[in-house]
C-alpha cells in the first residue's frame, strides 16, 4: 500500500477502537505535524540540518501486538477492552504485520480449546489476561501468555503441542504470571515453555529478543534508525563508544559493524540482565568484540573514572529522558560526540537545555508510530569549538 494512502479500518469507523487517533488525517499531514512539533521544541537545530523524515507506512507495519483476552469461554475476544471492561475483538487490525494478523484467529481458537476463562476486569475473576505476539522478519513468532495463576501456567504447558500445531511459526512461547489486579501488561515472573529468544534479522546484525526484552515496534523504521546512527559514527570513526540504555544492543552492534575495519571499543549498559545476555549472544554470533554490562546507565556513568569516558556516547532512554544527573555528566565528560535517540521530544528538549556546551550537527524524525502523535527523533551532537 502506498505510504500516502490511508487504510480502511472498520473498527475505527464504528468507534470500537480509536487508538490510531490520526487515522483520518492524510499521512503527509501526520508527518508535517510531527516535524513541526520537533522543530518548535528544538529551535536550536538549523533547518538545513534536518534530514528527511523516515516514513513508517500506513498499514502492515507493527511487529508487536499486545492483546487483551476478553469475552467469555466460547466467545473469546483478542484486542482491547471498552470503557465498561468488555472485550473488543481486533483480530483484523490493519496496522499489524500480516504474519500477526494470520496468527490471531489461530490463537483465539487455541485459547477456546484450553477452556481457560478470560480475565474479567470489572469482576476481578478469570485466568487469562493478555497475549503478546512479536513477529520477526523471518516470519517466526514469539508468543507470551499472561495468566493470573499457576493454573493457567499448568494448562498452557500441557497444551503446548496443540498450540504449535495451530501456530507452527512460534519459536518462543512463555507464560508470564500477573496475580495482582493491576493496570500493567505483565508481571515479574516469566516461565519459558519453548525456545529462549526470537532472532530479529536486521541485515548485518541479528538481535536476540527474550520474552521481556524491548524492541522498536516498527522493524523497517528500526533498521533506518540504527543505520542513521551507524552513518554518523562511520563519519567520525571513534575509538570508543558507550551505548547507554542499550537494550539488546541494537545501536552498539550496528555501529560496531559499521566501523569494523577500525574497530572501536564498544560498551553497552542496560539495567535488564536478560537484555544484556541477549546482546552478548548477538555480539558473539556476529564476531563483534563488544562488552555489555547490566547496570543503571546513570549510575554507571557517574561511577566511571573520567579517563574511561568514550569518544562517542549513544543514549536511547525511556520517555522520561536521561535526566539531570546524566545530562550533567555528559556536559562535563570529555566525550566528543553524542547520539541521542528519543521517543519524547519534550524530554529531549529539556535534556539538551541542560547541556549548553553541545550543539546539534544533525537531526531526523522517524515515524515509528504512524496514525498517532508519538514519534522517534534522533540528534547528533558535538561540542562547541
Amino acid at each position: 500500500m502506498p505510504t500516502s494512502t490511508l487504510p480502511h479500518c472498520a473498527y475505527f469507523e464504528a468507534g470500537r477502537c480509536r487508538s490510531c487517533v490520526l487515522l483520518e488525517t492524510p499521512y503527509p499531514e501526520q508527518l508535517g505535524e510531527k516535524e513541526r512539533r520537533c522543530r518548535d521544541l528544538l529551535p536550536q537545530v538549523p533547518e538545513a540540518l534536518w534530514l528527511p523524515t523516515v516514513r513508517g507506512g500506513t498499514a502492515d507495519f507493527r511487529n508487536k501486538a499486545k492483546l487483551v483476552v476478553g469475552g467469555r469461554p466460547g466467545a473469546v475476544t483478542l484486542g482491547i477492552l471498552d470503557r465498561g471492561g468488555a472485550g473488543v475483538d481486533l483480530r483484523d487490525c490493519v496496522i499489524q504485520e500480516p504474519g500477526i494478523r494470520d496468527a490471531i484467529p489461530q490463537l483465539a481458537a487455541f485459547i477456546e480449546s484450553t477452556a481457560l476463562a478470560p480475565y474479567d476486569v470489572p469482576r476481578r475473576r478469570g485466568e487469562l489476561k493478555f497475549v503478546h505476539i512479536t513477529l520477526a522478519p523471518s516470519g517466526d513468532l514469539m508468543l507470551r501468555f499472561v495468566t493470573r495463576s499457576e493454573q493457567g501456567l499448568h494448562v498452557l504447558r500441557k497444551a503446548l503441542p496443540a498450540l504449535l500445531q495451530r501456530v507452527p511459526r512460534a519459536v518462543v512461547v512463555s507464560v508470564n504470571l500477573l496475580p495482582e489486579h493491576k493496570a500493567v501488561l505483565e508481571g515479574e515472573r516469566e516461565e519459558l515453555l519453548l525456545g529462549s529468544s526470537l532472532e530479529m534479522g536486521l541485515g548485518d546484525i541479528s538481535l536476540h529478543l527474550r520474552p521481556q526484552s524491548f524492541f522498536q515496534t516498527n522493524t523497517a523504521v528500526a533498521r533506518a534508525l540504527y543505520a542513521q546512527a551507524a552513518e554518523w559514527v562511520t563519519a567520525e570513526r571513534p575509538d570508543s563508544i558507550w551505548d547507554l540504555y542499550c537494550g539488546v544492543g541494537g545501536f552498539a552492534l550496528h555501529c560496531a559493524v559499521a566501523v569494523r575495519a577500525e574497530p572501536p571499543r564498544v560498551l553497552g549498559v542496560e539495567i535488564s540482565a536478560a537484555a544484556v545476555e541477549s546482546a552478548r549472544r548477538s555480539a558473539s554470533e556476529a564476531g563483534i568484540a563488544a562488552e555489555f554490562v547490566a547496570a543503571d546507565a546513570t549510575a554507571f556513568a557517574l561511577a566511571a573514572p573520567a579517563a574511561d569516558a568514550p569518544h562517542t556516547v549513544i543514549v536511547n532512554p525511556p520517555r522520561r529522558g536521561i535526566g539531570a544527573e546524566l545530562s550533567a555528566w555528559i556536559e562535563r565528560a570529555p566525550a566528543q560526540r553524542v547520539i541521542y535517540s528519543s521517543c519524547n521530544p519534550e524530554s529531549l528538549a529539556t535534556d539538551l537545555a541542560a547541556m549548553p556546551s553541545w550543539r546539534v550537527r544533525g537531526a531526523r524524525v522517524f515515524d515509528m508510530f504512524p496514525h498517532t502523535r508519538h514519534l522517534e527523533v534522533m540528534v547528533l551532537l558535538e561540542r562547541h569549538g
